[in-house]
């Protein structure tokens, strides 16, 4: 099939809530080709999944697809009845979620969830065997019986999520949907993913929509973009062109936010919030967040502007780029320097051996944590971080080993330590949309720390909270509002304020930028390096973005298979490794492919 025949064409595609004209995403246009990959990018809530699933004639609960089209090798599938969009989901179109341990069946092995998908479009089995086999060879996995025995719980994440891409795979559909398929993913699993993506893509001629908010991702898999913001697309063209030399302030400030995997920097997040649907302003929406805005931009929309083929919506885009305005980075390398002067370790760890039940996954690791600093804890998954964290907060208790806190020993299990210690020691997880009890307001989240560790009268505990708020940078008016109506950035603040208002020595960060935005990454990293230098706070930075430890971290800590295979300052592990393993997780670092200076 020729190269130019499009897979896909998404014309005027506006997608509202329910019984409402308050729309999610509104006058979505493009096309992707055989073989392309378009990058869909964007912060949460900018409407990217809400295109993704209307790709496949889906509008999730409270909402609906009220207009446009979307052309799959020349059908309108919004014109289909539902017994002939069971059709064709599957076979003509598929889709790759962001969770594969979520989008496989926990209680079924891997080889019958195989074969359901295969049974789906074919009720004829003669065949599935040598389907499954070939698909199981292209994504990198054994076609063994024991292989497809297994349960999803025995894979790792990446052998999930190329499980999913083989499913999703199965019937070598003219389009697939990939939704966030790397979050949570560490560097090498990363790679191996989207080299999948890539090798299939162009094996069998599928076009492909990529959603992200990973930047450095899709600057080396997409062959072109789109930018939403405020559910309209803002920016479309050729990849090499709108990163190499982006046009909208809002894909501008999208970089600027994003960490160097070569040199420290500060990270600046976009100031603001995006409008929420029912309430964007009249001009155009990111005019608010935006520091070049004119007078314009607050009662007029910016119409769609084409130039250096590619395509935007802002009244100041040609100037930008006659111009040749370039995205300025403001290096930070003092922060990866270590004192010289001699530190007392807060915390030290010395040959701790943890196991789950019979199965020993820790086997003697030793490093320190010195006072006022933060050490970054990376490896793949798998590899043991987050059990040793947990040793450490008190969360896991089977080890045996010395940890040391300010040099009394911490006893495993939170019970036998002091109730100083336990204040002293706190936790942020990964995943704030777990984290937080969704039927308490956010003042009452925070409220918890305080009544259990400290006899606060309620005047001094609201004044408390109110100070934390404003520590990181939320509004104060949060203290009445639930989590679920909260950003995902807000979420993690919040989650770090109920840690932070018990003034902690020792704060545990466990992959918390995982599921974040670059903007809200940015952001929650420099909230984090703001309290390390004025509450003189040590952070445990749990992270598989090395990346990010350039902008944060004074010292790594290098684990593999449960082992420390090196250590040391951040300049020197990054940039002089010498192990095998440390020199391939920086070489999968993804890395951005653009202009900027």
């Amino acid at each position: 099939m020729s190269i130019s025949i499009p897979r896909l064409r998404v014309d005027g595609l506006r997608i509202c809530r329910s019984g409402t004209t308050i729309d999610v995403a509104s006058d979505v246009s493009f096309s992707v080709t055989a073989g392309e990959v378009l990058g869909l990018v964007g912060e949460s809530g900018s409407g990217k999944t809400s295109v993704a699933l209307a790709l496949l004639g889906y509008a999730r609960r409270g909402l609906m697809i009220s207009e446009g089209t979307v052309a799959l090798d020349g059908v309108d599938i919004l014109t289909l009845s539902d017994r002939e969009l069971r059709g064709i989901r599957g076979k003509a179109v598929a889709y790759v979620p962001q969770d594969p341990s979520t989008a496989l069946n926990p209680s079924l092995r891997v080889g019958v969830q195989l074969r359901e998908a295969y049974r789906a479009h074919a009720p004829d089995q003669n065949g599935a065997e040598l389907r499954i086999s070939e698909l199981l060879d292209e994504v990198g996995l054994p076609a063994t019986p024991e292989y497809l025995s297994r349960y999803p719980h025995q894979l790792s994440g990446g052998q999930q999520q190329r499980i999913a891409l083989a499913i999703a795979f199965m019937w070598r559909p003219s389009l697939i949907v990939l939704d966030e398929p790397t979050t949570g993913l560490d560097v090498s699993t990363q790679r191996l993913v989207l080299e999948t993506v890539t090798s299939l893509c162009r094996a069998h001629g599928v076009g492909a929509v990529f959603v992200s908010h990973d930047l450095a991702v899709v600057s080396g898999l997409a062959t072109s973009v789109a930018v939403m913001y405020a559910g309209r697309i803002i920016e479309h063209g050729p990849t090499e062109r709108v990163f190499g030399a982006p046009s909208h302030p809002y894909t501008r400030g999208l970089f600027e936010a994003l960490p160097s995997a070569e040199f420290a920097q500060e990270l600046r997040g976009i100031e603001g919030q995006p409008p929420q649907p029912g309430g964007r302003p009249p001009g155009c929406s990111f005019a608010p967040r935006c520091s070049l805005r004119v007078a314009r931009c607050d009662t007029e929309l910016p119409g769609e502007v084409v130039h250096d083929g590619r395509s935007v919506r802002c009244f100041r885009a040609t100037e930008l780029v006659a111009s040749h305005a370039r995205i300025s980075i403001q290096e930070s390398p003092e922060t990866q320097e270590s004192p010289e002067t001699v530190v007392t370790p807060i915390l030290e760890v010395e040959g701790v051996r943890a196991r789950y039940g019979s199965a020993e996954v820790l086997h003697g690791v030793s490093f320190v944590v010195p006072s006022n600093s933060c050490v970054a804890l990376v490896g793949e998954s798998g590899s043991g971080k987050t059990t040793l964290a947990g040793c450490v907060a008190g969360l896991h208790k089977e080890f045996q080993g010395e940890l040391r806190f300010k040099g009394s020993q911490l006893p495993p299990g939170p019970s036998p330590r002091t109730e100083i210690t336990r204040r002293a020691i706190q936790y942020v997880f990964q995943n704030p949309y777990a984290s937080l009890n969704p039927r308490k307001t956010v003042g009452q989240i925070i409220a918890q720390p305080l009544e259990h560790h400290l006899d606060m009268s309620r005047t001094d505990r609201e004044a408390r909270i109110a100070q934390t708020l404003d520590d990181l940078s939320l509004s104060r008016s949060f203290v009445s509002r639930f989590p679920d109506q909260l950003s995902g950035g807000e979420r993690q603040r919040v989650a770090i304020a109920r840690a932070r208002v018990v003034d902690p020595e020792l704060l545990i960060c466990d992959e918390v930028t995982s599921a974040l935005d670059v903007s809200a990454q940015a952001v929650i990293v420099e909230l984090l390096r703001e309290l390390q230098g004025k509450r003189h706070l040590s952070i445990l930075f749990v992270t598989h973005n090395l990346a990010l430890v350039r902008s944060i971290a004074q010292e790594v800590v290098v684990l593999a298979g449960g082992v420390v295979v090196e250590s040391g300052t951040v300049h020197d592990v990054l940039e002089q490794p010498q192990e095998e393993y440390t020199m391939r997780l920086i070489k999968d670092v993804p890395r951005f492919k653009g202009a900027m200076s």
